[in-house]
């Protein structure tokens, strides 16, 4: 991190345990749709993916209001029925500790919706790590679309040849990169109760207390 000036790091699956948004949305949600809809839990749960996946990638995807109006019922209620569940990844939090105390810009860049950002800022605190925190639904466009981070920059003038971006999902990575972002690092265990993931197009770190 030597040549890094500002470090961007996302928040599930690369500060916070992304178990909590599986639980939610392939359990609690898949549970929820089922019983709403009078389905089998198999029924629901083939259906309910067919959804997720036909926008995934979009700003939609990540919108909470969209699938409540979808779904035909309150998304961010079953997250806070469960947001004791809502924890950091391992060694996460000492991470911020050291950055923070650090020279380095620290962002929080995420494509998570504003409802859900607060719940889990509200649970752990985490904003006192961080110089800013950015939602992708601020500007309309989604960290997958090149836009985004044309718009980012606007907003914190970063360099993007001593910018570090961390993240752990291939796509959004890809996009940083081509805008030009010279540091982009990819969390490969960013939900302990799945195996580490594979990575070969980019650095790769099982957590971010590595990069120390």
């Amino acid at each position: 991190m030597k040549h890094c000036e500002t470090l961007m790091l996302d928040m599930d699956g690369t500060i916070l345990d992304l178990a909590f948004d599986t639980y939610v949305w392939k359990e609690l949600v898949v549970g929820r749709y089922a019983s709403h809809n009078g389905l089998e839990y198999t029924v629901a749960r083939d259906r309910l993916y067919a959804k997720y996946m036909s926008i995934q990638g979009d700003l939609e995807w990540y919108c909470l209001d969209h699938w409540s109006e979808r779904l035909g019922f309150d998304v961010l209620a079953l997250h806070h029925e469960v947001h004791d569940r809502i924890e950091y990844l391992p060694g996460a939090e000492a991470f911020l500790e050291t950055v923070r105390a650090s020279e380095i810009k620290v962002l929080l860049v995420t494509n998570s919706h504003p409802d859900t950002l607060k719940l889990k800022e509200d649970t752990l605190g985490f904003s006192e790590y961080f110089d800013s925190i950015h939602s992708s639904h601020t500007y309309g466009h989604a960290k997958e679309d090149r836009e985004f981070w044309r718009l980012l920059q606007e907003a914190e003038g970063f360099d993007p040849e001593t910018t570090m971006f961390v993240d752990d999902t291939v796509p959004v990575l890809r996009s940083a990169a081509q805008y030009g972002i010279r540091m982009p690092v990819v969390v490969t265990l960013p939900d302990t109760t799945e195996p580490v993931r594979e990575n070969g197009e980019f650095a790769g770190v099982e957590g971010v207390r590595e990069l120390l």
